[in-house]
């Protein structure tokens, strides 16, 4: 590991969850929800809830809609995925 690795910007994890609560109510409108489980390494782990879980959309929810607005708006995000 180098020192530059090792110097990763952390996850913002206040403005994460002030995030989610931003994008919650649009898939509560539908009937979802997510679930955040966890960073790890800038990668935001949620998990699709209600309507959403099985929603043949949510990859698209998810790619299009959710992890573009964590990417933009919390800072250390690299990426999303659901679990």
């Amino acid at each position: 590991m180098t020192d530059d690795t090792a110097a990763a910007v952390e996850v913002d994890l206040e403005a994460l969850e002030e995030t989610l609560e931003y994008i919650r109510p649009a898939l509560q409108a539908d009937g979802g929800d997510l679930i955040l489980l966890g960073v790890d390494d800038g990668t935001v782990n949620l998990q699709l809830v209600g309507a959403c879980g099985g929603c043949p959309m949510s990859t698209m929810t998810l790619t299009a809609g959710i992890e573009r607005i964590l990417l933009d708006r919390v800072p250390g995000v690299t990426g999303v995925n659901a679990l």
